[in-house]
C-alpha cells in the first residue's frame, strides 16, 4: 500500500497531492496507457491532470488532443477543471467531448463521402421512430405486431456493434418484421440519405466506413497527424463502434490512454463490451497498465466485501482497492420473512439514523429491479419518510401502472372520464382522436359522461360500424368486470382485466428494452393490491400516495437502481433483494449465461462500493411474486462476502403464521427452508461437491435430475444445498437440493 505522494517544491501546483500511481497515471504520455481506476480512487482528477500537463509541458497544442467522454456533463466537468488549471484558459474549440460530439463533428468535414450534405440532419429518437413507421408500412409489415420503437431499438444494437445491412446474418435478424428487417434498416439508411439526415448511431458508423475505405487513406492519416495525444474516460462502456472508431484513430501515434475500470462494466444490456478493456494489451502492444487502488471515497470493510465477490469473476484484470479511513463499520447481512419485513426494517434503520441526526440525504436504497421500489414508497409515506425516486419515476406514476389503475377506475366508476379516454384506445382499438373529440362533442351537448355518450352513439348509425363495434366490445368488457366487482378477489380481477383489455399482451409482444420491466410492475401492481380489503380501498390508498408526493424533496432517501447509481456516492446504502432469480436476475443469465452472471457481480460490487460508511444488505425467505410467495433462497453473492467484514443477522425464525421457517442464521448452510413445521434436513457440508436431494439420493455434478417446473437438467456445480443446473428446456438456473430428484441415466 501506498501513502500520498509528499509535496515537492519543484512540482507544479497541479501535480502536488496526487499519490504515487496517480502521479504515474499523469506523467506517463507517450504510448499507449490503460488506466485501471477502481471505484472512488480520483479518476476524473488524473484524467484532467494528465490532460492539464500535456499542455503545461508544451507537449502538444489543445487541437492535438482529443479527449473523448460518454455525457455531456462530463465533458463539461473536464473542461471546467483544466480550465481551472490552466488559470482559466478557454477550452473552446478543443476536440473535447463525447464521442457522437466529436464524431459529428468530423462527419460534417466528410459528409459527402457517404453521400449526405454537411449540414445534416442528426435525427432525435422520436423521428426515427417516425421514418422507420413510414418505410415497414411500405413494406407491408404490421406496426402492432412489430411495434416500430422496439425494430429501431434493434437496428440501433446492430449499429452499435458496427454492423450495416448488409453484414447482418439473416439468422439473427431471425422472423424479426416478418423476416423484413434487414430489408426495412436498408431501406431506412436509402432514406435517411435522401433527407440528408442520419440517427446518433450513424454518427460512429459513417467515420468508421470513411477511415476503413482504402481509397480515403489520405483522410485517416490527416487525423493521425492531427491526434498527438487520445485520452478515454469510461473505457469499460465502450461498444464495438465506439472501440472501433477509437482503435483507427489512434493508430497513428498509438498515444492512447484509456481510463476505466473493468469491474464495473455493468451496461451489456445497451451494448456496451467488457472485453475492449480486456484486450487492451493485445490491441495496443507494450502497453503500460497503471491501477488506480487508493480509495478515497469508502472505509476497509466495504472495500474488502466489494473486493471479495468480484474476485469471483474470471474475466477481469484484477485490482484490491485499500483505504486511509480505516475499518469502519462492517456490512451487515440481514435475512427476513418477505419484502414487507425487509421494507420495514430498513424504515426503522433511517428513522434510527435520523434521531441521531443523520440526513436522509445521505442515504441511499439501490435495487436490483424497478418494481421493487413499490413495497419501499408504501412503507415510507405511512412513517411520513420523505423520498425521492432517481433515474424513474415512482412507482405509481409510471405510465403502465397509471393504464393499469385506469382501467380499475373506469370499472369502479363508470363516469370517470379521464380514466376511460385514457385506456380506450390502449392497447390500439382504432378508436382516435377524431373519434374521442366526437364522443366528447355529443357528451357536451347531451351534458352526460363519456361513458353515456358512447352508449348512446352505439345505438345509432351516426359512427362507422367498425368504431361502433369496437366501443361496444370494450363497454362489454367493463360491464363484465363490474359485475365481478363483488365476486371475485380484487387483486385476482385486476389480474383478469389486464389480460382480458389486451394491455398485458400489448407488453409481452413490445420487442424494447424496457418492456420487461414494465411487464415486472405489472405484476407488482397486482401483488401489492392483496394488502388492501377491496378495490375501493386500494384505489382510495393510491389517491393518497399522489397527495403526499407534492411533499418537499428537500432532505430525503434516494431510491434508484443499481444501474443508474453507478458514479454516486452515499455515507449509507442500503442493498435489498439479494436473492437468487433477483439479483443476479435470472433474466439475465437466460439470455446470456456466464457473461451474464458475471455483469451482475459487476453490478453487486458497484452496489457495495457506493457506500461510504455503512452498507446493509438483505435478502428475504419469502418474495411475493405476481400474486403468490416464491419461497426464496439467498444470492450466492452473499456466499462470497467475507466473514471478517460482515455481521450476519436474521429476522427469520418464526412466520406471521407461526409456522417454523428453518433457516439458520446466515439463511443458508446445513438448515433449508421449508415453510411447514417439519425439522430442517441436515445435509452435507458445503465444502464438498456432492449433497443429498430430499428423497435421500445422493446428488454429484455431472447427475441428470428431474424439477417439477423446469424439467430434466445436468447438475454443473453445487454449492453447498444450492444447484447450478443446465436444463434441457429451460436453460441455466440455480435451485434447492431438495426440489430435485435423480435421474438414472441408462
Amino acid at each position: 500500500m501506498n501513502a500520498h505522494s509528499a509535496p515537492i517544491d519543484n512540482q507544479p501546483p497541479y501535480l502536488q497531492g496526487l499519490n504515487p500511481e496517480q502521479g504515474r497515471a499523469v506523467e506517463t504520455l507517450d504510448g499507449p496507457v490503460l488506466v485501471l481506476a477502481g471505484a472512488g480512487t480520483g479518476k476524473t482528477r488524473v484524467l484532467t491532470t494528465r490532460l492539464a500537463h500535456l499542455l503545461e509541458t508544451g507537449t502538444a497544442f489543445p487541437s492535438q488532443i482529443m479527449a473523448v467522454t460518454f455525457t455531456n456533463k462530463a465533458a463539461q466537468e473536464m473542461k471546467e477543471r483544466v480550465s481551472a488549471i490552466m488559470g482559466g484558459m478557454s477550452v473552446e474549440g478543443w476536440w473535447l467531448g463525447t464521442f457522437h460530439a466529436l464524431a459529428a463533428r468530423i462527419l460534417r468535414r466528410h459528409a459527402d463521402l457517404v453521400g449526405l450534405n454537411s449540414n445534416f440532419t442528426i435525427l432525435d429518437p422520436d423521428d426515427q421512430i417516425r421514418l422507420l413507421k413510414q418505410i415497414m408500412e411500405v413494406h407491408n409489415i404490421d406496426t402492432k405486431k412489430w411495434a416500430p420503437k422496439a425494430m429501431i431499438s434493434v437496428i440501433d444494437r446492430w449499429k452499435d456493434r458496427a454492423l450495416t445491412a448488409e453484414t447482418v446474418d439473416q439468422d439473427e435478424a431471425g422472423d424479426l418484421a416478418d423476416g423484413k428487417l434487414r430489408a426495412v434498416y436498408k431501406a431506412y439508411q436509402q432514406r435517411l440519405k435522401e433527407i440528408n439526415a442520419c440517427d446518433f448511431a450513424d454518427l460512429l458508423l459513417h467515420c468508421i466506413h470513411i477511415f476503413k475505405n482504402p481509397e480515403n487513406k489520405m483522410i485517416l492519416e490527416e487525423y493521425h497527424r492531427r491526434f498527438r495525444y487520445i485520452m478515454v474516460d469510461e473505457y469499460q462502456d465502450t461498444n464495438v463502434a465506439q472501440y472501433l472508431w477509437l482503435r483507427l484513430l489512434a493508430q497513428g501515434s498509438k498515444n492512447i490512454c484509456c481510463v476505466g475500470d473493468d469491474d464495473q462494466s455493468i451496461y451489456g444490456w445497451r451494448g456496451a463490451e467488457v472485453g475492449n478493456i480486456l484486450r487492451f494489451e493485445q490491441d495496443f502492444p507494450g502497453a503500460a497498465i497503471i491501477r488506480l487502488e487508493q480509495n478515497y471515497r469508502s472505509t476497509n470493510n466495504i472495500l474488502r466485501a466489494a473486493g471479495s465477490v468480484i474476485a469471483n469473476n474470471s474475466d477481469r484484470l484484477g485490482k484490491e482497492l485499500w483505504s486511509e479511513a480505516g475499518d469502519g463499520e462492517k456490512i451487515t447481512v440481514m435475512g427476513l420473512w418477505d419484502g414487507d419485513a425487509e421494507a420495514r426494517w430498513i424504515g426503522e434503520e433511517i428513522e434510527q439514523m435520523q434521531r441521531k441526526g443523520n440526513a436522509l440525504g445521505d442515504m441511499a436504497i439501490l435495487v436490483r429491479a424497478g418494481f421493487q421500489t413499490r413495497e419501499f414508497e408504501e412503507r415510507f409515506i405511512k412513517l411520513g419518510i420523505a423520498y425521492k425516486v432517481i433515474g424513474g419515476q415512482r412507482f405509481y406514476e409510471r405510465s403502465e401502472i397509471r393504464d393499469a389503475l385506469a382501467y380499475l377506475r373506469a370499472t369502479v366508476q363508470p363516469h370517470d372520464d379521464l380514466a376511460l379516454e385514457r385506456i380506450i384506445n390502449k392497447p390500439k382499438r382504432s378508436i382516435g382522436n377524431q373519434s374521442i373529440q366526437k364522443l366528447y362533442a355529443h357528451a357536451r351537448r347531451h351534458n352526460m359522461s363519456l361513458h353515456d355518450a358512447i352508449i348512446d352513439l352505439t345505438q345509432t348509425d351516426e359512427l362507422t360500424t367498425r368504431l361502433r363495434g369496437s366501443l361496444m366490445r370494450v363497454m362489454d368488457d367493463f360491464n363484465r368486470w363490474r359485475s365481478l366487482l363483488d365476486q371475485m378477489d380484487h387483486a385476482e380481477l385486476t389480474a383478469q382485466i389486464l389480460e382480458d383489455s389486451g394491455y398485458m399482451a400489448m407488453w409481452k409482444a413490445d420487442k424494447s428494452p424496457d418492456a420487461p420491466g414494465r411487464i415486472e410492475n405489472l405484476k407488482e401492481l397486482v401483488s401489492g393490491m392483496q394488502e388492501f380489503d377491496n378495490m375501493a380501498d386500494f384505489l382510495e390508498h393510491v389517491a393518497l400516495v399522489f397527495e403526499n408526493q407534492q411533499a418537499s424533496e428537500e432532505d430525503c432517501v434516494t431510491i434508484m437502481t443499481l444501474h443508474g447509481a453507478k458514479g454516486l456516492e452515499f455515507n449509507t446504502v442500503f442493498l435489498p433483494g439479494w436473492e437468487e432469480g433477483l439479483f443476479p436476475s435470472q433474466r439475465t443469465m437466460d439470455e446470456n449465461g456466464l457473461k451474464g452472471l458475471e455483469e451482475e457481480r459487476r453490478l453487486a460490487y458497484v452496489g457495495i462500493t457506493r457506500a461510504r460508511k455503512k452498507a446493509y444488505i438483505s435478502y428475504v425467505g419469502n418474495r411475493r411474486m405476481y400474486g403468490n410467495y416464491v419461497a426464496s433462497i439467498p444470492s450466492r453473492f452473499i456466499e462470497e462476502l467475507p466473514e471478517a467484514n460482515i455481521d450476519r443477522a436474521s429476522d427469520i425464525g418464526i412466520s406471521q403464521s407461526g409456522r417454523s421457517s428453518h433457516w439458520d442464521s446466515s439463511g443458508f448452510g446445513g438448515a433449508h427452508y421449508h415453510s411447514t413445521t417439519k425439522k430442517p434436513t441436515t445435509r452435507s457440508s458445503s465444502l464438498t461437491q456432492q449433497t443429498r436431494s430430499e428423497t435421500g439420493d445422493i446428488l454429484t455434478r455431472g447427475d441428470r435430475v428431474f424439477h417439477t417446473k423446469f424439467g430434466y437438467g445436468k447438475i454443473i456445480n453445487i454449492e453447498g444445498h444450492k444447484l447450478d443446473i443446465k436444463f434441457e428446456t429451460s436453460g441455466l438456473k440455480r435451485v434447492m437440493d431438495s426440489f430435485v430428484t435423480k435421474e438414472d441415466c441408462l
